[in-house]
């Protein structure tokens, strides 16, 4: 790449999009804050910072980052100055409510208004007070679309047609008739076609044991769902360390990238969990992850490179109605647990998704897992 290659970059609100989720935010042992800045000084080209995790804790109030501290910490005084700065440059940052700590979402159920209010009004401060651009619902939790449309729709009335709302399901959800991890009652092709315009995009994790990252084959399927490109951001691990399985080293990944960006030319772009050590550069250099993904998606695109694994010939393939039959689901993504270990789990009556996902879960531990499983 030529040392002026990010001046060719599209502006910030045009093309696709390179997100980081923020969650660790200091070194070890309550080391230094890691910063944010780099991503400016650098000029990666990121466009979106995703701060995590919120969770909505059993007292209502009770708000921490990462089960850690309430938001407002003397710790977290350096993170919020520098997502002011962020801002200041163009860059959207907005908070990621749940996670894999369960409960938020069942705090905020819509059954009970006022138990409703109790914990949903200090959320709504929160968001205030640190002057956030959007929320990102990372539901991985059994819930229903009832609770979740009235969360959307409490956000919008209170915070105005510029505030981002995103979604983060795993591959599986956006397929048909797969499992995923926001409960069996949970259907995210109803919430687009009855909140779609509410909603930004989807930040979509094609990562431990949910999808497969290596080739397009999965984003190929999901959009032959029905779902649109400029709706779908390809969600990765940034690092081996950051989950279960499904990292992709960028020299591989950079081809997939190519090829998404070529076959759809209204491409969502890419998101990567998480910022701290992001290869290539790891913990001194994180900032290299965004960089390459900018300059591999967020610059003119002359050709494709022929040997990109690409599910399709160059050509969008045809669109499906939601609900509509498709193509069979896709291969299960790669894993390093021994096949014995997910046959025991599968001859327990679990898919194989869930069956991957829950050694992730338990550093491949199979009776945790299966314990993990009969609990959930």
């Amino acid at each position: 790449m030529p040392s002026d290659a990010i001046d060719e970059l599209l502006p910030i609100g045009q093309g696709p999009k390179v997100i980081l989720y923020h969650q660790t935010h200091h070194k070890p042992n309550n080391g230094p804050p890691i910063s944010l800045l780099p991503l400016i000084t650098n000029k990666t080209g990121i466009t979106h910072i995703i701060l995590a995790a919120i969770h909505l804790n059993d007292e209502p109030g009770d708000i921490t980052l990462n089960n850690d501290n309430h938001p407002d910490h003397e710790k977290f005084t350096t993170l919020w100055a520098e997502i002011a700065w962020m801002q200041a440059w163009g860059i959207k940052v907005l908070g990621m409510l749940g996670g894999a700590a369960q409960g938020t979402f069942a705090r905020l159920e819509s059954t009970d208004p006022a138990r409703f209010e109790r914990y949903y009004a200090p959320l709504k401060s929160m968001i205030e007070t640190h002057k956030l651009n959007g929320l990102d619902l990372d539901i991985e939790e059994p819930t229903t679309l009832v609770h979740t449309i009235h969360l959307i729709d409490r956000l919008r009335a209170d915070f105005g047609p510029d505030f981002l709302i995103t979604l983060a399901p795993v591959a599986t959800a956006l397929l048909i008739d797969q499992p995923h991890l926001s409960g069996p009652k949970f259907n995210y092709h109803t919430l687009e076609q009855q909140r779609g315009h509410e909603i930004a995009w989807y930040n979509v994790q094609f990562y431990n044991g949910w999808g497969d990252a290596r080739t397009t084959f999965w984003y190929d399927a999901i959009i032959r769902t029905g779902w649109k490109p400029e709706r779908v951001v390809f969600g990765l691990l940034t690092n081996p360390g950051n989950g279960g399985s499904g990292y992709v080293p960028w020299e591989q990944m950079q081809i997939v990238l190519l090829a998404l960006k070529f076959n759809y030319p209204s491409f969502g772009g890419v998101m990567g969990w998480e910022y701290f050590n992001a290869l290539p550069g790891g913990d001194d250099r994180p900032w290299e992850w965004a960089k390459n993904m900018s300059q591999a998606i967020r610059r003119p695109l002359v050709g494709l490179p022929s040997s990109a694994p690409t599910g399709t010939s160059g050509q969008q393939a045809p669109i499906r109605p939601y609900g509509g039959s498709t193509a069979p689901p896709p291969p299960a993504p790669a894993h390093p647990y021994p096949a014995e270990s997910v046959k025991t789990l599968q001859d327990l009556g679990f898919s194989q998704q869930h069956a991957i996902a829950a050694l992730n879960s338990t550093n491949g531990n199979v009776e945790y897992a299966a314990g993990l499983l009969f609990q959930d």
